[in-house]
């Protein structure tokens, strides 16, 4: 494990999953929202390709998510390891709302300089919409890409339960 992924739906764990990872193996740790959200107003990053090019090329990293579809294949060919929070909607769904309600209430600053609002939650984007309309695709793109011959030497462990991923890391 020196190239690792961690996927899943939104909601799912993974940052907190990979950030302790990182810490935990001495890997250097990438949150994927805050190298794709770059400035105010939500931008992206234009060079975003060349800059996840540049993070795989390195020989030890965790990164928290299946990618954005223009660099999701760099991830998935330079990775070694998947690690995938396979949860149901009824685990991730809570910890979306507690997330976003607090991030809202304290008024936490997320990727770059961003911040959620209450006038966000009306949003399509607003990571509960998201969450909850995109869970069943991202579950069934996610198994696709761990079918995919393409990825089966990539080391996979799917975990469907919290409890199964805390057994798992403190095992490690």
């Amino acid at each position: 494990m020196e190239r690792i992924l961690v996927v899943g739906v939104t909601g799912a764990g993974k940052s907190t999953l990979a950030r302790t990872l990182g810490v935990r193996l001495g890997l250097s740790y990438t949150e994927m929202d805050a190298l794709h959200f770059t400035g105010p107003d939500w931008a992206t990053n234009d060079n975003l390709s060349e800059d996840v090019a540049r993070l795989v090329a390195e020989p030890r990293w965790v990164v928290d998510s299946l990618g954005h579809p223009e660099v999701r294949d760099l991830l998935w060919d330079r990775a070694d390891t998947v690690l995938w929070l396979d949860y149901p909607r009824r685990v991730v769904m809570p910890r979306v709302l507690r997330r976003s309600l607090r991030r809202t209430v304290r008024r936490e600053v997320l990727f770059g300089g961003n911040r959620e609002t209450w006038a966000g939650w009306l949003s399509r984007e607003h990571p509960a919409r998201w969450a909850w309309s995109q869970h069943r695709g991202r579950r069934r793109e996610i198994g696709g890409r761990v079918r995919d011959p393409r990825f089966a030497p990539l080391q996979t462990l799917r975990f469907a339960r919290p409890r199964d991923t805390a057994d798992w890391l403190a095992s490690l």
